[in-house]
């Protein structure tokens, strides 16, 4: 493991890794050790009961944050005919189909999102060592996969963020920016702590929420108390 700056030892000092922190004061304690020069992502990790290899664990989806993530996404769709004008009317970044197939053939990717319709799927296809790895591939289940591209288009452009278990049962969430107001902040980090509750595979016995903690770019993790979400929501 690389050695961490000072700067970052002296922010971790600060956050008893042994505590479950109330919300409130998780996310006070993130701004208080933000040090970057930058204005920070916040980021939400859920440490989750799950065995990915199996389909109905191997979560994966797509969430509209109710203040937004912060982060400014460009859109690529590929469709054609009134799904293009759509697009365009939508605030799409770029749109077209045989064009920009081509570009990507040459390497070109632009872009953060990629959406399409089903038919584009056939010309796609064959890109998917290139797309896939990188997370740019449409899927119906991140609504990236459609034929509402007028609703893709506004979703992603509003704050949606997407979201995928990795091998280890882990979930990470951008939440917004460190700019951000902390009630901004709680009421995103509740949309999500609530999605993840809907989201349980019934095939998961036991705990289903092992952990959950708030950090920023750069800094340290804090460990929020799930007790603290549901009670904030209770209220």
């Amino acid at each position: 493991m690389a050695k961490r700056s000072r700067k970052y030892q002296e922010m971790l000092s600060l956050v008893d890794r042994t505590k479950q922190y109330d919300l409130a004061e998780a996310i006070a304690l993130a701004k208080k050790t933000h040090y970057a020069k930058f204005d920070a992502t916040v980021e939400l990790t859920f440490r989750l009961n799950l065995d990915p290899r199996q389909a109905e664990q191997n979560l994966r989806g797509a969430i509209v944050l109710p203040h937004g993530s912060g982060k400014s996404q460009s859109v690529l769709v590929l469709a054609q005919g009134d799904h293009l004008k759509a697009a365009e009317e939508a605030g799409a970044d770029y749109f077209g189909n045989e064009e920009y197939l081509e570009k990507i053939k040459n390497g070109w990717l632009d872009f953060d999102v990629l959406v399409a319709t089903p038919d584009m799927m056939k010309d796609l296809g064959r890109f998917g060592k290139l797309l896939g790895p990188r997370g740019l591939m449409p899927n119906a289940k991140t609504g990236t996969l459609t034929m509402d591209i007028a609703r893709a288009v506004k979703e992603i452009k509003a704050g949606k963020v997407e979201y995928r278990v990795d091998k280890n049962g882990n979930i990470p969430f951008s939440v917004g920016k460190i700019s951000f107001e902390e009630q901004k902040l709680a009421e995103n980090i509740k949309a999500v702590y609530e999605l993840m509750v809907r989201s349980r595979p019934s095939t998961v016995k036991g705990v289903y929420i092992k952990n959950i903690a708030l950090s920023t770019t750069m800094g340290p993790g804090i460990k929020i108390s799930p007790e603290s979400i549901v009670a904030r929501e209770a209220k």
